[in-house]
């Protein structure tokens, strides 16, 4: 009796894998396609690119596991595509985390710099620095606007690398031009003739 109910049991797992294996994995095939999805809609495709690849590399070995009807690869390759997309989404938050924060700091960096320049120009124009000494820096000003106004809408619209590249050498263009003011004003106040009593 006991063989009897091994020999059913092996049996019946037989019939098991058998119909398992005998139809296309389509319910994880499906799982596998919304998660790939997901991590896309997540923005793994541009911050997380090598996991993304890998999940829709998958995928597509699982579509053609199923037309070679290989159904033990097509599922095997199917739940492959279903993790490694969601590592990539995993991964795209985290990178995207970080790419904010960096493109923010990038942002605030310039933006402190051109405060810093528009009061260095204040400072000059009140010791009476010629106006055409000042105009490099008048212009520096208003290039430094425009572009930190660009990097803003692109940090709001969530392109971060967009306001980095907006800012980009924006912080070392204002801070030689705070130079070239710093030294007119040195200039004018050392040239100015001493109050008589």
């Amino acid at each position: 009796m006991p063989r009897l109910s091994a020999l059913l049991c092996t049996i019946a797992c037989a019939v098991v894998l058998t119909v398992a294996c005998s139809e296309p994995p389509q319910k994880e095939i499906d799982r596998a396609q919304q998660a790939v999805e997901s991590a896309r809609a997540a923005g793994a495709e541009q911050y997380a690119p090598e996991s993304f690849a890998a999940a829709t590399a998958a995928l597509q070995q699982s579509h053609e596991a199923v037309d070679q009807r290989d159904y033990r690869l097509a599922l095997s390759r199917a739940v492959d595509a279903s993790d490694r997309a969601q590592e990539a989404q995993r991964a795209a938050a985290d990178n995207k985390a970080k790419a904010k924060s960096q493109s923010e700091s990038a942002v605030n960096a310039a933006n402190a710099a051109v405060m810093h320049l528009q009061a260095r120009v204040k400072a000059a124009e009140e010791v009476r620095v010629a106006p055409r000494e000042l105009a490099p820096a008048r212009a520096a000003l208003k290039g430094a606007e425009g572009a930190l106004q660009k990097a803003r809408t692109q940090l709001a619209a969530g392109n971060y690398a967009g306001a980095t590249e907006a800012v980009s050498g924006l912080d070392a263009q204002i801070r030689s031009e705070t130079h070239v003011v710093e030294a007119a004003i040195t200039l004018k106040t050392a040239r100015r003739p001493a109050k008589k009593h």
